[in-house]
């Protein structure tokens, strides 16, 4: 029986049940445990998938504001650790960026003359010093430094007057031939020219103090001694280069103040308007001059009489080209780049960004051009993958209407830069949020002063009539780190700059 029970097919059946259980119900438990891990990376996924429909939902929702009915409005929102698409919103519209150019040219400089490359003006000679006489012309060569000051024309002519000069008998000769003599980018408005902010370039100039708006002088209205008085006025440094016209009076205590400064287009007659009550505040304005190496020039002319060292003969102080036997007596660098960045980008300097396009057309292609320049941007930007058929140069500031960039573009440099050895000084010149310092907030020292901005957000800002734009990067509260850019275009009337920080608050809140 227990043979025969051994033999039949039920026991055989059975046997083999017990044998394939065990791998069965092993296969059971893997398969449950797949099922669980796949639930749990569905749960995360759809976590993910709600977190960012969230985020979606807030910044559509921010973007309805009526002040941006009718103008054209560009974001994009990157991860900085893998370059993935948070967020759009016609991020693929051409618009322009204002001083989020600076971006480009920035990247593009650091790319190419690097972090530790300086400016030099020179002061050299055709002749021979014989007793306290310089017989010969003397030369001051601009190679394209923003950061020359008075103080740095005094020391040129303290080191003159130790090699025993005391008279010079021939010409002072300023040379700006390090770049062209185009002094004006393509698209400036007339109206900006007597700003600081549309400064002439040349190689050769000067800046009134350690903001460094080369090109400029520095001028200021007080009220006179007593109503009716003519305001009084005094410009730094002191130049005889420009023609102060005043048309300003002083008006009794408390009555209101009125005043303008301009300078006429093609002059350096420098006119102000208005009127200034007594024991009321000065008015101050930074205006540019009608060709700078003139400038220069006049100053250091100055600076070489201060010192005692007098020009004799019929000679003159004059324009020209260095001789090429002329032999180097002094000389004076910049500061490097990385550290000019700190009030180039701060402060979004534009004489610094066109200085700097020129630089790059000089050291790579031996031409100091703005056209030059613009190609060793645009290869540079290539060269970081972006699409150079969907963006327009025309300048280095961002002071053209004409320059052209989609915000996808701009937050695909910001993530494709941050491996280049040079980011660091990038990032660290970029202005951040809510810090009064103007050396470390810069342009958004005054702006996202939250709990999760002030600090936090490192952004360079944009505004020209119609144009507003905020690119940069911030982490969130859980530690992810965004690339951002907004831009607004198109507007006429409202607070862009409000509607960005709520964009960049909501960033920052995540």
């Amino acid at each position: 029986m227990i043979q025969r029970f051994y033999r039949s097919r039920a026991f055989l059946a059975v046997l083999a049940l017990m044998l394939i259980l065990p791998f069965t119900v092993g296969e059971h438990a893997g398969a449950t445990n797949d099922v669980q891990k796949n639930s749990t990376a569905e749960e995360s996924t759809e976590t993910t998938s709600t977190e960012q429909t969230s985020l979606t939902e807030e910044l559509n929702a921010i973007l309805q504001d009526e002040r941006l009915a009718g103008a054209l409005t560009g974001v994009s929102v990157r991860n900085a650790d893998n370059g993935e698409i948070v967020y759009a919103h016609n991020e693929d519209i051409r618009l322009h960026p204002a001083s989020n150019q600076k971006i480009l040219t920035g990247a593009a400089a650091l790319a190419t003359l690097g972090g530790d490359y300086q400016f030099s003006t020179e002061i050299l000679t055709d002749g021979v010093v014989r007793g306290k006489v310089l017989q010969g012309n003397l030369y001051i060569k601009g190679k394209g430094d923003p950061t020359l000051l008075k103080k740095d024309l005094d020391a040129f002519a303290k080191e003159l007057k130790a090699k025993g000069i005391e008279k010079i008998n021939g010409d002072i000769i300023g040379d700006d031939s390090w770049y062209d003599d185009v002094r004006l980018s393509t698209d400036l408005n007339w109206d900006d020219e007597s700003n600081y902010t549309g400064a002439q370039v040349s190689a050769l100039t000067l800046s009134p103090n350690e903001d460094y708006d080369m090109g400029t002088v520095i001028v200021e209205v007080t009220a006179g001694k007593k109503a009716g008085d003519q305001a009084q006025v005094s410009v730094t440094p002191a130049t005889d280069y420009v023609n102060i016209v005043t048309e300003a009076a002083t008006v009794a205590k408390g009555e209101s103040k009125s005043i303008s400064i301009s300078r006429e287009h093609g002059t350096n007659d420098i006119v102000i308007k208005g009127k200034i009550p007594l024991e009321g505040s000065a008015s101050r304005s930074w205006v540019s001059v009608w060709e700078p190496t003139g400038y220069v020039l006049d100053v250091f002319a100055k600076s070489l009489q201060e010192q005692g060292i007098k020009q004799i003969g019929k000679n003159e102080v004059k324009r020209g080209v260095t001789a090429k036997d002329a032999v180097l007596l002094a000389t004076k660098q910049s500061m490097p780049l990385k550290e000019l960045f700190m009030p180039f980008m701060k402060l979004s300097n534009n004489g610094h960004a066109e200085m700097i396009v020129k630089a790059m057309g000089k050291e790579i292609h031996a031409e100091g051009t703005w056209e030059k320049g613009l190609d060793v941007v645009e290869s540079q930007l290539a060269s970081f993958g972006l699409s150079m058929e969907s963006i327009l140069l025309r300048d280095g500031s961002g002071m053209s209407h004409k320059n052209l960039i989609p915000a996808e573009q701009l937050t695909k440099l910001l993530y494709e830069i941050q491996d280049e050895p040079w980011y660091p000084q990038f990032e660290h010149s970029l202005p951040v949020a809510g810090i009064s310092d103007r050396l470390v907030g810069g342009t958004l020292r005054n702006r996202l002063k939250g709990e999760n901005t002030q600090g936090n957000v490192k952004a360079k800002t944009g505004s020209l009539t119609g144009a507003n734009t905020l690119s940069g990067y911030v982490t969130t509260k859980s530690g992810e780190k965004f690339i951002f850019s907004i831009m607004m275009n198109n507007y006429i009337s409202g607070s862009m700059t409000e509607i960005q920080d709520r964009i960049v608050e909501t960033l920052a809140k995540q």
